[in-house]
């Protein structure tokens, strides 16, 4: 990169945590979030696990700070927490003294509130509150998040499956980087949602006793909630500021393989691209990358597409590499953002985070993930995937100062 990108900030909420120090310390306990469902209503509630965010929306308006009568969506609420908590980290009160934008990122939006609508609306046509309906759209989190962090100069919403939170940080890298901006706030947030509990269990992919990344015997995702953002500032700004920096943005790439509407290709062709991307722009050779957190979901097709594009591109020397979702679940569009909080940490705290319920190695593949936490070990680049539907991919790649 030309202009050097600073991370300044991190904000993280999830089903490991509330906070970073949470969060950072069930990492380092190989502590999971993956548990019964309870906040919503499904039928599915005793077959498949999730990994909920531990607090009601009304404890979440707590956390956030918002006002008591303001009509907010669980995405919402989530999203205005970890960003805020990424400002609050970052020593930025009000971000009106450089240009700062928010690009974040959802495939959810506020469909909660939706489904509480329509329950009410199938039963009689004359209930349901159409102020649950306003905060459908996916726009209405990013514009609340906005407010609430007094960002005006460029707002935006990115969504593009399960790979949404990581191009915003691709994105908010460019602008600064081209001088659009000086400062970004980039990320994203995801809830759990009726919708995306039955539509996942309809393809077939959600794990019974919990997802196993990586495992041979693997049978599927669990899906999870939260929100992850990072502070991203120029070296103009870091540098008049003073503002100590967690690490910087040093790579991304982006690649669209098209081959199916939810399933990866068989030899991982997008993943390979955008991995390649990313280290061609960071200017470093594979060898060169300590940890890869991978995309990593624990479905049969995800994590041998994966693991093949993995192996064709550091061939016989891979790098300790571990799929944090055995934590979190996969968060959808947020999993970009928490990853990025997540190799953040890696490179703070000089450790590789284990590939949690692992027990046998996948046949087609060489390698194994780090199953064990790694303290104390050299992380000085981070390679994070994040795969999504239609086959867009994104990886980024994380460094030390």
């Amino acid at each position: 990169m030309s202009v050097r990108i600073y991370i300044t900030g991190a904000g993280i909420i999830s089903s490991i945590g509330l906070n970073y120090s949470e969060v950072l310390f069930c990492l380092k306990a190989s502590k999971g979030g993956i548990g019964r469902l309870t906040l919503l209503d499904s039928v599915h509630k005793d077959e498949v696990p999730v990994a909920e965010v531990k607090a009601t929306n009304e404890e979440l308006k707590g956390l956030a700070e918002v006002p008591g009568k303001g009509v907010f969506s669980r995405t919402s609420l989530l999203g205005i927490i970890a960003a805020r908590q990424a400002l609050k980290s970052a020593g930025i009160e009000k971000p009106f003294d450089v240009r700062t934008g928010l690009i974040s990122a959802t495939t959810v939006g506020g469909m909660d509130r939706t489904e509480k609508f329509f329950k009410k609306y199938l039963k009689d046509k004359s209930h349901g509150r159409l102020r649950d309906v306003i905060t459908h759209d996916m726009g209405d989190s990013t514009e609340k998040i906005a407010e609430a962090c007094g960002i005006r100069d460029y707002v935006t919403t990115i969504s593009t499956a399960c790979s949404s939170s990581a191009n915003s940080i691709l994105l908010g890298s460019r602008l600064i980087e081209n001088g659009f901006l000086d400062r970004a706030l980039v990320g994203g947030v995801d809830c759990l949602t009726l919708f995306t509990i039955n539509g996942f269990n309809s393809l077939m992919i959600l794990d019974s006793n919990g997802c196993k990344p990586f495992d041979e015997e693997r049978n599927g995702l669990t899906l999870g909630e939260g929100a992850g953002f990072l502070v991203l500032e120029s070296e103009r700004v870091v540098a008049k500021t003073g503002r100590k920096a967690m690490g910087k943005v040093t790579g991304y790439g982006n690649a669209c393989d098209a081959f199916h509407q939810t399933a990866s290709s068989p030899e991982g062709d997008g993943a390979f691209l955008s991995m390649q991307k990313a280290l061609l722009k960071a200017g470093i050779r594979p060898d060169q990358i300590d940890y890869i957190n991978a995309h990593g979901t624990g479905t049969k097709n995800n994590d041998l597409s994966e693991g093949k594009a993995i192996e064709r591109l550091f061939g016989n020397s891979v790098p300790p590499c571990s799929s944090t979702k055995s934590f979190t679940g996969h968060t959808l569009g947020a999993a970009g953002g928490i990853e990025a909080v997540f190799s953040v940490m890696a490179l703070e705290q000089q450790c590789i985070w284990p590939n949690l319920n692992f027990t046998r190695k996948m046949k087609e593949l060489k390698f194994l993930p780090v199953t064990d936490l790694r303290n104390n070990v050299p992380v000085r680049n981070v390679l994070s995937n994040s795969f999504g539907f239609g086959g867009n991919n994104t990886s980024l790649i994380f460094s030390k100062l």
